[in-house]
């Protein structure tokens, strides 16, 4: 039996949002997710791209909106209104300042979500009138904000503060996970590397198997504090021990900012992992392997159910009267 949570209600799928990840989240991933009963987005997609996505899956997908600040803006608000045009009603939405964008998908009759590092964040989008939030914790690849706040605490902190349902995102890669997040008031999770290792994903096979051979003490660092922080790989990507913990932030190498992602997409491209800065969370340390999209998913909800009859018989049995 699927789990039931508010995400499950609000999206009519599993438990499991796939990240939009940039050269990653393309059609073929997305619509392989989709059509294993889950909602997925795909990265701010133009009409093509969304089109693509409709002739592999049946199944109901959303966009990804992340804004970041840049000299030449995308036209974030050409997206939008070419995805709303395309049948598209679920959205997720990043970065600084989505009022507009939020307001405009609401008026459409869209379902929205955003993603937030903070809980001030998440409380300004919650009065903005979205629907659900996406809270990412430290453990994030991508952008995980300049708090440095662990998943674990940011969970248990939204619980303490938010009134509308949340999603944990960063540090989930099996349904342990999934059954955590839950246990700590999210209603769902949001992967992204973890679906970086499936037979559906876009990128070179090079990529995934350096993935999987990792450790949860593969070496990673973040670009130095500043308006969009992100957390990638090295340059030379090499998983190997370390005598003691990295910088709390550093300057990647070679990684100009604002940032296109061409150099990244020849990482996917290429199968060499020298290219470009790519992204991949410290949930490497947990991917073992490269299953069909369907597959890994049923593994996650049926071993989420299992951690979950495991607390359950904690519980101490009732003192007989």
């Amino acid at each position: 039996m699927p789990l039931h949570t508010k995400l499950t209600q609000l999206l009519g799928s599993r438990s499991v949002v796939q990240g939009g990840m940039q050269w990653v989240g393309l059609p073929q991933l997305a619509a392989a997710v989709s059509n294993a009963e889950d909602w997925v987005t795909i990265p701010a997609a133009l009409r093509d791209a969304i089109r693509d996505t409709r002739k592999m899956t049946s199944k109901p997908f959303g966009v990804n909106i992340t804004l970041l600040p840049s000299i030449n803006p995308p036209d974030y608000e050409g997206y939008a209104r070419v995805a709303v045009e395309e049948g598209v009603r679920i959205f997720e939405t990043a970065g600084n300042n989505p009022g507009p964008l939020i307001k405009f998908f609401k008026s459409q009759g869209c379902i929205v979500i955003h993603k937030c590092t903070t809980i001030r964040h998440a409380k300004s989008a919650e009065r903005m009138g979205v629907d659900c939030l996406s809270i990412d914790g430290f453990e994030c690849a991508g952008h995980p904000g300049e708090d440095d706040i662990g998943g674990l605490v940011l969970l248990a902190r939204a619980a303490q503060e938010l009134k509308i349902p949340y999603i944990a995102s960063g540090g989930v890669a099996d349904g342990r996970g999934l059954a955590a997040a839950l246990a700590l008031g999210a209603c769902g999770v949001n992967m992204g590397t973890r679906f970086m290792c499936t037979v559906e994903s876009p990128i070179h096979q090079n990529i995934k198997d350096k993935i999987v051979a990792s450790s949860d003490r593969t070496r990673y660092t973040s670009s130095a504090r500043s308006a969009t922080p992100h957390a990638s790989s090295r340059m030379r990507f090499r998983p190997r021990s370390c005598d003691r913990a990295p910088p709390r932030r550093c300057q990647v190498r070679g990684h100009p900012r604002p940032r296109s992602g061409q150099r990244g997409r020849r990482v996917y491209d290429t199968g060499d992992a020298d290219a470009g800065i790519w992204s991949a969370g410290v949930v490497v340390g947990l991917i073992k392997d490269c299953p069909p999209c369907a597959e890994l998913l049923q593994r996650i909800e049926r071993d989420a159910e299992a951690a979950i009859e495991q607390m359950v018989a904690l519980r101490a049995p009732k003192a007989k009267l």
